[in-house]
């Protein structure tokens, strides 16, 4: 019989999957079904320019997949059956379900709004692209005004990248970076060093050892009961997954990541494997943390697995490790920092506009490699550093 493959979620990750499932399974094939809730391709990797305003490249997912044939079904998945084998899936005219062999995971993360008091209410994310645009013209309304106060809460990568770009584009606005830690605190002292210069130069101001305990109309209220005036808050911290996962009975974290084994298969529901943002992968030197950097090698090699699963072979366990920790500080500025296999800081690192080539090299390439797999087969060791010696927590992006 001619075996089904599902794939939840049409990111970075879901759509390097389905591509490399497609041509692995070719000879054998199998039907590859790919579901997101929108025909266009958003790329994270840029929301802080939507969120700024800025116009993209309008990708959508049925050209980047198009000669592939992978199947795409426009749609939100409800509800997962993996006794059955079933996802239903609201669709415009209706609910279709779809049975499965295997299904992949690829749903990704959001931040985490339910946490503080107001957040859902007078706050912004960027968790998708109507949400960034929704900021942009909140931000729009500010600049007509004349002058307006931004807050960042959050001094990870996003949050930095993010308070940058609207500091750059839009100086009449004042833009505090509120966070827990120092902006660039994973990083090695030069490169922190640098980004703080960077963010110091575009008049943002930095609030460090902070902790946002509510989100006002007009204001972001810190532990102990400071007001800081925002007629804008843009929430950046803390990540949490969808529950489909949990409530279809698989196994799953704290953040509600499923918690997969050494191959990427669910640990409760081996026809189930998760990848990128969704997943709890471990490897010998920690956990890792979302980012497109190690989502897309857990895309492919997922793939891989299925696949030899498919032809009676066994699948090899995965095995990553990071490269660099790349951050923009406007169009102009940016700034690299190489990092050993468990992220932790390295030697090098990369600033100013051969930072910024860089960078956007780096974040222009998923759509080529999309293209790329469908005409070579890429292995997934290919996009993956291995190695590294140390458990690290780190910050998510």
């Amino acid at each position: 019989m001619t075996p089904t493959i599902v794939v939840l979620g049409g990111g970075y990750t879901g759509i390097m999957n389905a591509l490399v499932l497609a041509r692995r399974t070719r000879r054998l094939r199998a039907r590859v079904i790919l579901v997101n809730p929108s025909d266009r391709f958003t790329e994270r990797l840029r929301m802080h320019q939507i969120a700024t305003g800025q116009t993209l490249t309008d990708y959508r997912i049925p050209a980047l997949l198009e000669g592939s044939r992978v199947e795409f079904v426009q749609g939100w998945a409800t509800r997962i059956d993996p006794q059955q084998r079933e996802v239903s899936v609201a669709v415009p005219d209706g609910e279709l379900t779809l049975r499965y062999d295997y299904l992949v995971y690829a749903i990704g993360s959001v931040a985490d709004t339910a946490t503080v008091p107001g957040m859902d209410a007078h706050g912004y994310t960027l968790n998708d692209r109507a949400e960034a645009e929704r900021f942009a013209a909140r931000l729009a309304e500010l600049v007509h005004r004349g002058s307006g106060a931004v807050a960042v809460a959050g001094a990870g990568l996003t949050g930095v990248e993010a308070a940058a770009e609207i500091a750059e584009r839009y100086p009449n606005l004042h833009v505090v970076l509120l966070g827990r830690n120092e902006p660039g605190t994973m990083m090695g002292a030069p490169a922190r060093r640098y980004l703080r210069a960077a963010l110091d130069r575009l008049g943002v101001e930095v609030r460090a050892g902070v902790e946002v305990t509510k989100v006002l109309p007009d204001a972001v209220e810190l532990a102990g009961g400071e007001l800081v005036p925002s007629d804008a808050t843009l929430w950046t911290t803390g990540v949490v997954a969808s529950p489909l996962a949990r409530e279809a009975g698989l196994t799953v974290d704290d953040r509600d990541r499923v918690v997969v084994d050494a191959t990427l298969a669910s640990v409760s529901h081996p026809s189930v494997y998760a990848i990128g943002d969704a997943a709890a992968i471990r490897q010998g030197w920690g956990e890792i943390h979302g980012t497109c950097q190690s989502g897309v090698p857990s895309g492919v090699h997922a793939a891989e697995s299925i696949a030899r699963r498919l032809r009676g072979k066994q699948a090899r366990p995965f095995r990553f490790g990071y490269l660099h920790q790349p951050v923009s500080l406007g169009r102009r500025d940016a700034v690299i920092q190489f990092t050993r296999p468990d992220d932790s800081p390295g030697r090098w690192y990369l600033t100013g506009r051969a930072a910024v080539t860089y960078k956007e090299t780096f974040t222009s390439s998923p759509p080529k490699l999309y293209r790329l797999s469908q005409r070579i087969t890429i292995p997934a060791r290919a996009l993956a550093r291995t190695g590294g010696r140390a458990n690290r927590v780190a910050v998510p992006r």
